[in-house]
């Protein structure tokens, strides 16, 4: 049986279930209208699905703990069907489909440290780095005269994935991406 939790207590990444779900708390708001009790606004992601839901729930519920298990594994490589990550520390090494995976699949590069989520065994989420370095390994050259506020031009990195660099940026050159929004940060 898991620990059952006061509404108020919850916070940002708490694991929580919720109608039967496994879910991942992303954000919550504390709201007390004129009239009536209390209620929070909490936004959470179903890690079985990765929808994403709103629910106001009354301050005075208490909702039920998930306890999740967290691991910190490094990507080998892709089988063609599924990606192989492997524990630094036992070389026990498991595989997860891409629909496990979801949009951290289009990070993934070689030796990458990334933390796995497992709740009863299973693999419910993939926790991507904030930020991952690259290697720009294509890009076009910037056009001379183009030069108005924030210009941007593609580029292809080492993984494959292809973003929006400045004109300044070169082939060869290694970049900060935010896994987030997938967006050049920086030169590393």
């Amino acid at each position: 049986m898991n620990e059952l939790i006061n509404i108020n207590d919850i916070k940002n990444g708490m694991t929580v279930f919720y109608n039967g779900n496994i879910c991942q708390v992303q954000s919550f708001l504390h709201v007390k209208p004129g009239k009536g009790a209390a209620i929070m606004k909490v936004k959470m992601r179903n890690l079985k699905t990765g929808t994403i839901t709103e629910e106001s729930i009354n301050s005075n519920v208490k909702i039920e703990k998930a306890h999740v298990d967290k691991k910190k594994m490094a990507y080998l490589y892709n089988t063609g069907s599924a990606y192989v990550f492997m524990d630094n520390e036992t070389y026990e090494q498991i595989e997860i489909t891409s629909d496990k995976l979801g949009d951290a699949e289009k990070y993934l590069k070689e030796n990458l440290e990334v933390q796995i989520d497992f709740y009863e065994g299973d693999i419910i989420g993939v926790t991507l780095p904030e930020k991952i370095e690259y290697e720009i390994v294509e890009t076009t050259d910037a056009v001379k005269g183009n030069t108005t506020t924030n210009a941007t031009k593609d580029a292809t990195l080492d993984n494959g994935l292809t973003v929006r660099v400045p004109l300044f940026i070169n082939q060869g050159e290694r970049i900060i991406v935010t896994t987030e929004d997938g967006k050049y940060s920086s030169r590393a």
